[in-house]
């Protein structure tokens, strides 16, 4: 991946993210797919989960 790696996103009215297409891409991220989300400390944690 490039060197960025945090990118400015925006909290719809809904509660959406977008997730930026580079992290979709560096981490293989297809429409879909399952992620963990999750609290450390401040911080939001999201993770690529493998559902078999």
């Amino acid at each position: 991946m490039s060197e960025v790696s945090e990118e400015l996103v925006k909290i719809t009215s809904g509660g959406t993210i977008s997730i930026p297409k580079q992290f979709r891409r560096y981490l293989e991220m297809q429409k879909g797919d399952y992620l963990k989300i999750g609290l450390e400390g401040d911080h939001l944690v999201v993770r690529k989960v493998r559902i078999s």
